[in-house]
């Protein structure tokens, strides 16, 4: 069964990114369309898939994650404007079958990303 799932790991201050706005847009030629609109748990991950099996399908997503709101408020000093503020993932699921985890490690001056399992 397919999905699309995506947790945030804070790696300035060593915890979850907890309470992360998280976009998830459907791409297309024409344009982007927004599919989901959550927020991170207590444990850096959104309480559902951002895709259940009846949802994914094959094609170019994009995950936005509002992250300079996340780390002031987690009492970091941010210039203004702030170096990394919405950090855009695109990707593509090519089997709609299989389970999509794409994790955003992230501090206030950089990130990385990957396809987990």
């Amino acid at each position: 069964m397919g999905k699309l799932t995506t947790h945030v790991l804070d790696t300035a201050n060593g915890c979850p990114g907890a309470g992360i706005r998280v976009e998830l847009y459907q791409c297309h030629p024409d344009g982007s369309r927004l599919i989901r609109d959550s927020r991170t748990n207590h444990d850096g991950r959104c309480e559902r898939p951002l895709l259940d099996e009846t949802e994914i399908h094959t094609g170019t997503w994009e995950l936005v994650f509002h992250t300079a709101d996340y780390f002031r408020a987690q009492g970091n000093l941010l210039d203004d404007p702030p170096f990394l503020d919405r950090i855009t993932l695109r990707f593509a699921i090519a089997d709609s079958s299989r389970h999509f985890h794409v994790p955003l490690l992230v501090s206030p001056w950089s990130y990385s990303t990957y396809r987990g399992s």
